[in-house]
């Protein structure tokens, strides 16, 4: 049975430590964390697709988190990241 991306990120840390420190490389909301985007600009590229490789396999998880609601995970992490 494949794990979801819910299961994939609380199971292995150093993703979770990677997606509270990984900013959107470009566009409009370039340099945000890509926790700390809009929903509905998430919503968008779920629609649209996500782009390949890396960011869009952490994009596809922010989807997971933000859809579910479970933002609070990384409030510590971002206080605490440089």
């Amino acid at each position: 049975m494949q794990k979801t991306n819910e299961e994939i990120l609380l199971s292995d840390a150093k993703l979770f430590l990677k997606l509270a420190q990984y900013k959107m490389p470009f566009g409009r909301y370039q340099g945000c964390l890509l926790i700390d985007l809009p929903e509905p600009y998430v919503l968008w590229f779920a629609n649209k697709g996500f782009p390949a490789g890396e960011l869009g396999k952490l994009m596809a998880i922010t989807h997971e988190i933000k859809v579910n609601g479970l933002e609070y995970l990384f409030k510590s992490f971002k206080s605490s990241s440089p």
